[in-house]
C-alpha cells in the first residue's frame, strides 16, 4: 500500500508542477498551488481551460492569531487572510487547491463568477463572514447575515457577543 501512495504522489507532482508554471502559480506539492492575488483570475482561467471545469469550494481563513508555521513556499509572503479555491478535473480525476494570500489592508480579489457561476454565493459568503470583496461580482451583498449587520463574524478580531435567549413562557423577572 505504501508503494501505491508514493506512485500516486509522484503522478500528482508530475501533473501539478507543470500546471503551476502554466498557471503562473507556485507549486507546494500534493495538488496545492499558491497564487498571487494579481494573477489569481488568469491562473484560474488557465486551470479551467486545462479541464478543471468544476469549482468544488471557495472559502477563506483568517490567520490573525495563528502561531504555527503556515507551510508557504519561500516566494509567498504570508498575509492575514487566505482564500482557498478547490477545483476538480472530472476526466482525469485530479483536484487542485489554490491558496491565495489576501492583504488585510485591502482585502480584494477578482471574482470567479464568469468562469464558474456557482462561485457567486461562495464569494458572497466569504465577503459576509470575512470582509474579503470580489471585484466585478454581480451581487456583492451579504448572504448569511442581515444587510444592516456591522462587521464580519469569522474575523479573529470580531468581538464575541451574546444574544439573550428568550423562552415563550419565561418571565423577565428574577
Amino acid at each position: 500500500m505504501g508503494d501505491e501512495a508514493e506512485v500516486a504522489a509522484e503522478t500528482m507532482q508530475e501533473v501539478v508542477a507543470p500546471a503551476a508554471t502554466r498557471y503562473g502559480m507556485i507549486d507546494a506539492g500534493g495538488g496545492v498551488l499558491h497564487a498571487v492575488a494579481d494573477t489569481y483570475l488568469e491562473g484560474c482561467a488557465e486551470a479551467r481551460a486545462d479541464g478543471f471545469g468544476q469549482l468544488i469550494d471557495l472559502t477563506a481563513v483568517d490567520y490573525l492569531t495563528y502561531g504555527a508555521p503556515r507551510n508557504l513556499p519561500a516566494a509567498v509572503e504570508a498575509e492575514r487572510f487566505e482564500v482557498v479555491t478547490q477545483l476538480i478535473n472530472h476526466s482525469t480525476r485530479e483536484r487542485i487547491r489554490i491558496r491565495t494570500q489576501v492583504n488585510a489592508d485591502e482585502p480584494v480579489l477578482p471574482t470567479l463568477f464568469d468562469l464558474w457561476p456557482g462561485a457567486e454565493n461562495l464569494e458572497r459568503e466569504v465577503y459576509d463572514m470575512f470582509g474579503i470583496e470580489f471585484t466585478d461580482h454581480p451581487d456583492m451583498s451579504r448572504v448569511l447575515m442581515p444587510e444592516e449587520w456591522v462587521g464580519h463574524p469569522l474575523r479573529k478580531d470580531y468581538a464575541i457577543g451574546s444574544i439573550p435567549v428568550q423562552f415563550k413562557a419565561a418571565s423577565d423577572e428574577r
